[in-house]
């Protein structure tokens, strides 16, 4: 078996077809073609179907297990030719959007001190995107809330964010009578719609668990698996929403009121890796990075948290 022919398998799975794989890799579709022609033969089985150009049953399993082989071939390398004073290589990272909008910038001010040959390849994303993205090895590391039980995947809490109840400054919810501590009672929206992430989320899990421990059954005007994408219809003004404290950019807080929930939990956000196999030596100076980061800014966005150290 020849590493080019799972390169070829992954280019076509990545990029949709046997010529944008060729065009991706540097060289012709005959090379694509006459090397997945041979890894079929050498595996005797069918891994792209010529019909429709996807890939088969076997293909997206032959190409779960090239996107390892490939990683820990990278993995070698980076850290053959890392040292202890200098570490090169990528690292292909995935954040939530309202986490990446305050610390990507921070963490490229880190490594262009501290690691300066370490390149970042940053994917945006939902939890669930993030999640299967980091399961079938498309990417290094993610930060994202915990994620779902997977024994594959290991979770390392950074900080903790406040959710609270966003509105747009001239709602009615602004004005409604509120706890001497400022917050606001769940059964206080009791009858309201609300914009709210999907249902099966981890942060819709953890919402309907508060508000049920105060007999409240919230009405989704709209649920949406997107943080960034709710945000932007509390602050068009379809709605208020449940949302991190981040969620809103600096730029258009003064548009929106936010509203701490009586009770309410903060969620966990954290790096979550693959728990097989080792780390980059890039891989675990980003993450040392990360760490480092939340540890000693002194001005964490308001709503953010340090996990209290064990």
């Amino acid at each position: 078996m020849d590493l080019r022919q799972l390169e070829a398998l992954v280019g076509i799975a990545d990029h949709g077809s046997f010529s944008a794989a060729a065009h991706a890799l540097g060289t012709v579709q005959s090379n694509i073609s006459g090397r997945i022609a041979r890894l079929e033969t050498e595996l005797d089985t069918v891994l792209i179907d010529r019909a429709t150009g996807l890939l088969t049953s076997d293909g997206a399993l032959t190409v779960a297990r090239s996107r390892r082989v490939l990683g820990e071939l990278e993995a070698l390398m980076e850290d053959v030719i890392s040292t202890d004073s200098e570490v090169v290589g990528m690292v292909r990272i995935g954040m939530i959007g309202t986490t990446g909008r305050w610390l990507i910038p921070q963490t490229f001010d880190a490594l262009a001190e501290h690691h300066p040959r370490i390149a970042l390849r940053i994917t945006e994303g939902t939890n669930s995107s993030l999640e299967a993205m980091l399961l079938n090895g498309q990417l290094d590391l993610a930060i994202f809330n915990q994620p779902s039980a997977s024994d594959e995947l290991s979770f390392t809490p950074l900080f903790d964010e406040e959710l609270v109840l966003v509105v747009k400054v001239d709602h009615p919810l602004t004005q409604a009578r509120r706890k001497k501590n400022g917050e606001l009672s769940f059964t206080a929206l009791r009858d309201i719609p609300l914009l709210l992430p999907l249902t099966g989320t981890t942060m819709r899990r953890q919402i309907d668990t508060a508000a049920s421990e105060y007999g409240v059954t919230l009405i989704p005007s709209i649920e949406i698996d997107g943080v960034r994408t709710l945000t932007s219809l509390v602050i068009d003004g379809y709605g208020p929403g449940i949302l991190p404290a981040t969620a809103v950019a600096q730029q258009v807080r003064d548009q929106v009121a936010f509203i701490p929930l009586e009770g309410f939990l903060r969620r966990e956000v954290g790096i979550v890796s693959r728990r097989f196999g080792l780390p980059s030596a890039p891989s675990r100076a980003v993450t040392a990075l990360l760490e480092s980061i939340i540890a000693e800014e002194e001005n964490l966005p308001a709503g953010i948290h340090r996990v209290p150290v064990a």
